[in-house]
């Protein structure tokens, strides 16, 4: 050790005696001169390196001599879950786009945006002057073929006249009062009417507008059965069930809610290699369809669980470690633990084996050490 010691005090000798002649010499070229020390040093830099690991590998005892600031933090056991997370969407199942059943020029809309209406109620009507005008006409007609009718069958339970008269008239009556009930059937189709009891989303058609059937001309919703709906790939089909613990967040709104998936599809999507699952959730004016929603799917829990953050578990050949404090001659010093690592989420992982509750785990400072450093805790 003296020997290595001397070595080190005499290459410090000759930087410094190099540095010296360096300066004191009469070279005009000073930029050649800088660049000729620079090699000198970077020699004996190496040199240096060098003998410090001789040094240190002669005396380990050296080494504990360095004292490293770390920060701690007790072990305990706590809940941890794992989840699987998706993106989905707040969905109604009853939100239509409701359009006109015949084609023709809107004449006036009956409701507004917002307001509550019921199931076959009407929004807004259809221009039907000319049916009106043909129900009338034949109302006329059928009028004196019921007249007609009636005059012939009295006739004939009295026997008087023919059969073909009397049949004649009972036809053009059924004929009349079929074509009547075409017409009316007819006028009904120009009232564009909500499919479903709930409130006007939208008014998409306008007065004077000429529309046709598949044109949306509303939009009528019923949030009192609101769900959010998600598509997930097919690695995770065996773990996704019915009835498994899910939390719902609204980033939107900056709301969460915990539920239950109430449905998975048994069925891959051949092209996304997805599945649906579908989770219900309370009816509130918060919620509106398409609002987007992430889901946190609980597929594993543990309640009393070791759970330390994922950034100071080390890894060398394979193996996972950790640092704890420890004591040695009175003094705290690092002990390296072997664990075993379970599930992780959110930069936290779950210790299956390794470590105990009470100990001290090395939270901050952990880089740099090795087995029994010396530590001390700021």
């Amino acid at each position: 050790m003296k020997k290595a010691l001397f070595i080190l005090s005499a290459a410090a000798g000759f930087a410094f005696l190099v540095t010296a002649c360096g300066t004191s010499g009469a070279n005009p070229d000073k930029q050649a001169q800088l660049e000729q020390l620079r090699e000198d040093k970077e020699i004996l830099d190496e040199k240096i390196k060098a003998l410090e690991a001789e040094i240190l590998a002669e005396n380990p005892e050296l080494a504990q001599k360095k004292v490293y600031n770390v920060a701690i933090d007790t072990i305990g056991l706590q809940h941890f879950e794992h989840y699987i997370q998706v993106q989905g969407r707040v969905e109604s199942e009853d939100n239509v786009a409701v359009s006109a059943e015949s084609a023709g020029i809107i004449r006036s809309i009956l409701v507004k945006e917002g307001q509550r209406v019921s199931k076959g109620q009407t929004l807004a009507q259809i221009d039907n002057q000319v049916l009106q005008s043909s129900v009338a006409e034949l109302k006329t007609a059928l009028s004196l073929a019921n007249t007609t009718y009636e005059r012939q069958k009295n006739l004939w339970d009295q026997n008087i006249g023919t059969e073909f008269q009397f049949l004649q008239a009972k036809n053009n009556k059924e004929r009349l009062e079929q074509q009547l009930n075409t017409l009316n059937e007819q006028i009904e189709m120009t009232k564009i009417k909500s499919p479903i009891n709930g409130t006007v989303d939208a008014v998409i058609a306008k007065v004077g507008e000429s529309i046709g059937p598949g044109t949306p001309s509303f939009r009528v919703v019923n949030l009192s059965d609101l769900s959010v709906k998600a598509q997930i790939t097919d690695s995770y089909s065996g773990m996704v069930k019915t009835g498994d613990e899910v939390i719902v967040s609204f980033p939107d709104i900056n709301k969460e809610l915990r539920s239950k998936v109430s449905f998975v599809s048994r069925v891959i999507d051949p092209e996304s290699r997805t599945f649906d699952i579908e989770i219900n959730i309370p009816t509130l004016d918060q919620y509106k369809p398409n609002m987007v929603a992430v889901l946190k799917i609980v597929d594993y829990t543990a309640d009393e669980a070791i759970v330390i953050p994922v950034n100071v578990i080390q890894e060398t050949e394979g193996e996972k470690y950790v640092y704890v404090t420890g004591e040695e001659n009175g003094k705290l010093v690092a002990r390296n633990k072997p664990v075993e690592v379970g599930k992780t989420y959110n930069a936290l992982a779950e210790v299956v084996s390794g470590l105990e509750a009470g100990e001290k785990l090395i939270t901050t400072g952990y880089q740099n050490l090795t087995e029994g450093a010396l530590i001390d805790i700021k």
